[in-house]
C-alpha cells in the first residue's frame, strides 16, 4: 500500500497485508467528520464503522440524567463501531467526534463478513479490541485514583499522539465532559499545567509546549496505555 494513500493515515488499515486491504478498498469511502458529529448513539444499531485519520472520536457513557463521561478514545490507530464484528450491532456507547478531520467509512455488515473470513484482519481487530479494553480499564482506575492534573496530562498526551500535532482544539467545557468533572476543576488543572510551562491555553485551543515534562507530570497510566498499544498493534506514537 502506498504511504501517500489516504488509507495509510489510519494505522489499522496500513497494517493490513495488501491482499486483504484490497478486498476492503471497494467498500471504503473517505468522509469528513465534523466537530460534535455523532457517529452512533447508545442503544441504536450501528450501520457504519469508521477508521479515523487525524480526527478523534470519544466513546461516551451516558447516564439517565443526560450527564456523560468519556470511557474510550479512538484515533488514527483504531476503528469505531466494533459491536457488529462481535455479533451484535447495537451500540453500547455514543461515539462523538471531539476533533474534526476525516475517516474511511464502510458498512459494518461488510466488515463483519471480512472479519469472519479469518486471516490478518480478524487477528488485527481482536488485538485492537484488547488494546482498547486496556485503555478503558486503565482509564477507569486512573479516574478513581489519580489527581486531576495528572489525568488531564494523560488525556492530552493520548489525544496529541492520535492527531499528531501539539495544537489541540479544545474548550474547557468539552474537557470537563470528557474527564467527568466540573469545569472549575479542569480550569484549575489546566492553569497548573500552564503555570508550569507545559501547555498554553487560549480560548478553544491548547498547545503542548513541553511534551517531555508533560509526560513526567502525567501518571503512569499514559505509559501503560501507550505500551499496550505498541505491544498489541506494533504501533509506537511519538
Amino acid at each position: 500500500m502506498s504511504a501517500a494513500s489516504p488509507q495509510a493515515v489510519n494505522r489499522l488499515l496500513a497494517s493490513l497485508p495488501d491482499a486483504e486491504y484490497q478486498r476492503l478498498v471497494p467498500h471504503l469511502k473517505q468522509v469528513p467528520l465534523s466537530l460534535k458529529q455523532v457517529l452512533h448513539e447508545v442503544g441504536e444499531p450501528i450501520e457504519y464503522v469508521y477508521f479515523p485519520h487525524r480526527a478523534i472520536v470519544s466513546l461516551l457513557s451516558t447516564m439517565n440524567d443526560g450527564s456523560s463521561v468519556e470511557v474510550g478514545l479512538v484515533g488514527n490507530d483504531g476503528i469505531t463501531g466494533i459491536p457488529p464484528v462481535l455479533g451484535d450491532n447495537i451500540a453500547t456507547t455514543t461515539a462523538t467526534v471531539q476533533v474534526a478531520g476525516s475517516a474511511m467509512r464502510m458498512r459494518a455488515s461488510l466488515l463483519k463478513t471480512e472479519f469472519e473470513r479469518g486471516g490478518s484482519l480478524q487477528s488485527l481487530l481482536l488485538r485492537y479490541m484488547q488494546a482498547l479494553y486496556a485503555l478503558v480499564s486503565q482509564g477507569a482506575a486512573c479516574n478513581r485514583l489519580h489527581r486531576l492534573d495528572s489525568r488531564l496530562a494523560r488525556w492530552l498526551l493520548l489525544v496529541c499522539d492520535r492527531v499528531e500535532s501539539n495544537d489541540l482544539p479544545m474548550t474547557q467545557e468539552f474537557m470537563s465532559q470528557m474527564l467527568g468533572v466540573r469545569r472549575a476543576g479542569v480550569t484549575e488543572a489546566a492553569n497548573s499545567l500552564q503555570q508550569a510551562g507545559l501547555i498554553r491555553y487560549s480560548r478553544g485551543k491548547i498547545t503542548i509546549l513541553n511534551r517531555q515534562e508533560l509526560q513526567a507530570a502525567s501518571c503512569e497510566c499514559y505509559e501503560n496505555i501507550k505500551g499496550e498499544y505498541a505491544r498489541l498493534l506494533g504501533t509506537e506514537h511519538s
